[in-house]
């Protein structure tokens, strides 16, 4: 059983709401056959503490056009590691040190990734400073 359909468009859309707010390596995972209480983990990252607090932002207020609110937000006071449940996808957005650190894709490295149709402009924003592409 893979990721249903409804979870995988919530996640896209919060992806391109991590994107608009400059999120770098935003990455989607289906977790579904690993985890009974959700089906897809979104992970982006941010090199300040201010820009992760902004790209929660944007996320929330994207979804909260489609009328959803997130069922738990740990970790936004730090602004570190932010962590939003919808139930059926949950966002991490972290700091860059701590992604590299914590490394969850490496953690849920047997989950296939999701295809979050980004597309080369928002890939070029998400793509971490200093890096091109070759």
């Amino acid at each position: 059983m893979s990721a249903h359909e409804q979870s995988i468009t919530l996640a896209r859309h919060a992806a391109r709401a991590a994107a608009d707010k400059l999120a770098e390596d935003i990455v989607a995972l289906d977790v579904s056959e690993r985890l009974a209480l959700t089906d897809v983990f979104l992970i982006a990252s941010a090199p300040t503490e201010r820009q992760v607090n902004a790209i929660v932002d944007g996320i929330e207020e994207e979804l909260m056009k489609q009328d959803l609110r997130p069922v738990r937000r740990e970790g936004r006071s730090e602004g570190r590691w932010v962590l939003l449940d919808y139930a059926d996808i949950v966002i991490h957005v972290q700091h860059a040190e701590d992604r590299v650190f914590y490394a969850l894709e490496r953690l849920w490295k047997d989950c296939p990734v999701v295809d979050l149709e980004l597309g080369d402009d928002a890939s070029a924003k998400a793509a971490p400073a200093g890096e091109s592409e070759l």
